[in-house]
């Protein structure tokens, strides 16, 4: 199966959702958006992949690759 990435979204009432990309509704709840991004850069550093964090807005604010980088600079 290919690595899905994991994205930190906005969820309404519900805080702040750590969803899997290509799931239907496989998501987890946090109240703080923090918290959300600490489960998201966890379950994407286990996965290596890519963990995209969502403003209020719905749009992507940040990215960071915990897996296959095609660059080779430290950072």
């Amino acid at each position: 199966m290919a690595s899905r990435n994991i994205h930190v979204i906005p969820a309404g009432d519900q805080g702040w959702a750590v969803a899997v990309e290509g799931t239907d509704g496989a998501t987890t709840h946090y109240p703080s958006q923090e918290e959300a991004i600490a489960a998201g850069a966890e379950k994407a550093r286990q996965d290596g992949v890519e963990l995209f964090i969502h403003g209020r807005d719905g749009q992507i604010r940040e990215r960071n690759s915990f897996g296959h980088d095609p660059r080779n600079i430290r950072g």
